[in-house]
């Protein structure tokens, strides 16, 4: 099937897929009110085979130092897959499969599918990374950049970490866990019995993030969106928390939005 653009609805929720722009979701509208920052860049897009920054674009898989190219000098970020196009496997009204394949410069073969189902009240994202030849290291996230303000007050976040990462002069965890620290933020939480951020936007919406990941990167230093990012784990985790994809196990991660209005 190809690439082109995919519309959803279910109730007055319509979220906009677009394979051809990395696999991401362009647009969610709940009662025609657009939820995700709109741009070539934005919506919401997969973060695979890794999540947030690799130290300098190196890490090591099996005895062996790979690089990737430096996307966000000096490390690289955000996997491949953003940057590719999907294809579109099957679709329904509410519901869209999409599958990307690994290649250069990840150095193998793999094969990653994301699942959009779309109800009236949720939005869920499910991705899996497959193998059917070497075993690899490999993360799964997703980088949503929500509307800071929707036509009246602005959003406010709700969360209760356990612990966050400490973040070094190179944005990337020192490996030190610290107590939550007041925002601004672009950092990574550990939240054990999963990940549950809620966005409210005062008057208007209220939706909830979960997963059941520990790892969610929150960053909102931007005047036009906050991110909530959950992930299979931390930024650099290739090299610090590496989770392996081989031919009998894949790796797995799904997320919901819930919303309801206020």
């Amino acid at each position: 099937m190809s690439d082109e653009d995919i519309t959803l609805t279910a109730g007055d929720a319509e979220a906009t897929v677009q394979p051809g722009n990395g696999g991401r979701v362009g647009g969610l509208r709940i009662g025609g009110v657009e939820l995700l920052r709109q741009g070539e860049r934005f919506g919401c897009f997969p973060m695979v085979p890794w999540c947030g920054r690799i130290r300098d674009g190196r890490f090591l898989d099996g005895g062996v130092v790979r690089q990737m190219p430096l996307n966000a000098p000096p490390h690289a970020i955000h996997g491949t897959a953003r940057d590719s196009a999907w294809r579109t496997a099957r679709m329904s009204t509410a519901e869209a499969v999409l599958t990307h394949e690994l290649t250069a410069p990840w150095p193998h073969p793999g094969r990653v599918t994301q699942i959009v189902a779309l109800t009236e009240d949720t939005l869920t994202l499910t991705m899996s990374v497959e193998t059917y030849e070497s075993s690899f290291p490999a993360q799964i996230g997703w980088h949503p950049w929500f509307n800071r303000n929707l036509g009246g007050e602005d959003v406010t976040l709700d969360f209760a970490p356990a612990w966050q990462e400490e973040r070094g002069d190179d944005h990337l965890p020192t490996g030190n866990r610290v107590d939550p620290k007041p925002g601004p933020w672009d950092d990574c939480f550990g939240m054990p019995g999963g990940v549950g951020v809620t966005l409210t936007w005062p008057g208007q919406l209220e939706l909830k993030v979960t997963s059941r990941e520990e790892w969610v990167v929150v960053y909102d230093e931007q005047r036009e969106a906050v991110c909530v990012e959950p992930q299979t784990g931390p930024p650099n985790g290739l090299n610090t928390l590496p989770r392996l994809v081989t031919p009998l196990e894949p790796l797995e991660a799904t997320t919901t939005w819930s919303w309801r209005r206020l």
